[in-house]
């Protein structure tokens, strides 16, 4: 089978829509999947307002559609909602053929956070985005229920993983800091809501990963706090493992694959009790969710680092990418779903190599 994942989200950009398409891509492989990515290489770009350091891709339809003929998918997977996202849908709507979608970012509240544009517009236009998909994938059931109850149609559950290979408890960096380490990894913008932890009066020390349009600004407001900068791969996990509480203040993320990673450093969450966190947090013995996210720091220290590790255990990327699959949709109609019959693990007729899974 030949899937194609079209998406505007991609290196040199740093964010967990393009980690959980590699992740993802890397499983799928695994599983035997064909599978390429429609990406903006090749295009010119333009920095993103409020953002200049992120930049977005122009991209030109037809070639856009002479990447697709070039690799002739059985499936197209739009990721995202920019412009390599709109050229696709349009290049399937013209053609009458099926898609899936991905639901990951959460733009109306992004946008409402930087430009006065009130949500309800914003959540109109991807209502029109996504209504043609034959299935919408969202990562946690709270997102499920928001979407239903803003009228989003034909949703399907796709979880995350982690890599816990990279991801590991083994060697946790020597941070030279005053304990107890709480640390924060992400986008430094304002829909990180990184202000509601480094506002909180903690003991020890508070130390933030990444990089963003809002940085000068919190190192300004912030003397006291930590910017370690960007990290990635093995150097980020050891951070993490070297931290004592992962905070997690964003109440505007649709999964939050960071905390998954910090768990598998055996590092415990703290969260506000929101679509994501709820979602992924589902133990008290790994996490606190609360309201006052002080409280929730200083509880999530009691906790078991054994526990956090064990727990992201249970989150694997072949998991994910078997769940993805059972939603990917033919782009001549029927759904894949439909061709397991009889056992658990069938070949489809135009890739003998490959094996369908009906989780």
């Amino acid at each position: 089978m030949r899937v194609m994942i079209a998406t505007d989200a991609w290196p040199p950009q740093v964010n967990g829509v393009v980690r959980t398409l590699q992740s993802l891509m890397a499983s799928l492989r695994d599983l035997e999947v064909d599978v390429e990515a429609l990406t903006p290489a090749g295009f010119r770009s333009i920095p993103v307002p409020t953002y200049p350091s992120l930049r977005i891709a122009i991209p030109d339809r037809a070639e856009i559609a002479r990447r697709i003929d070039a690799y002739r998918p059985d499936s197209i997977h739009i990721a995202t909602e920019g412009p390599i996202g709109w050229m696709a849908r349009s290049y399937c709507v013209k053609r009458a053929l099926n898609f899936t979608t991905a639901y990951a970012t959460r733009f109306p509240e992004y946008i409402s956070a930087r430009i006065p544009i009130p949500e309800t517009w914003s959540y109109a236009a991807l209502r029109w985005f996504h209504k043609p998909a034959a299935v919408t994938m969202v990562s946690t059931p709270s997102l499920v229920h928001e979407l239903t109850r803003h009228g989003f149609k034909n949703l399907g559950m796709w979880t995350r993983g982690v890599n816990a290979t990279i991801f590991t408890p083994d060697n946790p960096a020597a941070l030279d800091l005053p304990r107890p380490i709480f640390m924060t990894v992400g986008r430094i913008a304002v829909e990180k809501n990184l202000e509601a932890f480094l506002s909180l009066d903690l003991p020890g020390s508070k130390v933030v990963i990444g990089e963003g349009p809002q940085e000068d600004e919190l190192k300004r407001r912030f003397p006291e706090a930590h910017f370690l900068g960007l990290k990635e791969g093995k150097d980020l996990a050891s951070c993490m493992a070297g931290a004592d509480v992962f905070v997690f203040p964003s109440r505007t993320d649709t999964f939050g694959i960071v905390q998954l990673e910090a768990l598998a450093c055996g590092t415990p969450v703290a969260a506000f009790p929101v679509t994501g966190p709820k979602d992924v947090i589902r133990s008290e013995k790994v996490g606190a969710l609360a309201e006052d996210l002080r409280a929730a720091c200083l509880k999530a220290l009691t906790l078991s680092r054994s526990d956090c590790r064990a727990y992201a255990e249970g989150f694997s990327w072949e998991s994910s990418a078997r769940q993805f699959i059972s939603h990917l949709t033919p782009l001549n109609g029927g759904r894949v779903r439909q061709q397991v019959v009889t056992s658990k693990k069938v070949k489809p007729t135009r890739s003998p190599s490959f094996r369908w899974d009906n989780t």
